[in-house]
């Protein structure tokens, strides 16, 4: 078993940057916030998606803090992107129409607040079945945003 583990160890070293934290993964990048916001735009636009919306999440919690009586700041900056594509999200909700729970896709980018923070961007995964291959794209365009692919 040790044997096991210790071969998982070296084989995912190449992952260093990534971090996975139950339903969430995300990749450390060492761009600044707004390089990092491009890169999501360009792998999303470059993929021929069109971007939705992006809430600004860490505008949102910063402008509200006060009024909730919030005593830390949770991120530096943090907005999430929000897009679809037509011809992924008919095959997965040909599949299965309750599919469409998971539309828009979403990235984020994000740092956290605190002494030396780095951006990260993430995802959430994807529900076993059809929407693993919307996972597969989700880190297809998250690593390369970060540097990762």
């Amino acid at each position: 078993m040790l044997r096991l583990l210790a071969v998982l160890a070296v084989a995912l070293a190449p992952l260093g940057a990534a971090r996975a934290g139950g339903d969430v993964v995300s990749y450390a990048t060492d761009a600044s916030f707004e390089d990092a916001v491009f890169e999501v735009e360009t792998a999303i636009e470059n993929r021929g998606m069109v971007i939705d919306y992006v809430s600004h999440v860490g505008e949102m919690l910063n402008r509200t803090a006060a009024d909730v009586g919030a005593e830390t700041d949770v991120f530096v900056a943090a907005d999430v992107f929000l897009f679809c594509s037509s011809i992924h999200s008919r095959k997965v909700m040909e599949a299965d129409p309750l599919n469409i729970a998971h539309c828009p896709y979403g990235i984020f980018v994000i740092q956290q607040a605190g002494e030396g923070a780095g951006v990260e961007i993430g995802y959430r995964r994807m529900p076993e079945g059809p929407m693993k291959d919307i996972e597969a794209l989700l880190d297809e365009i998250a690593r390369e945003a970060a540097g990762d692919g």
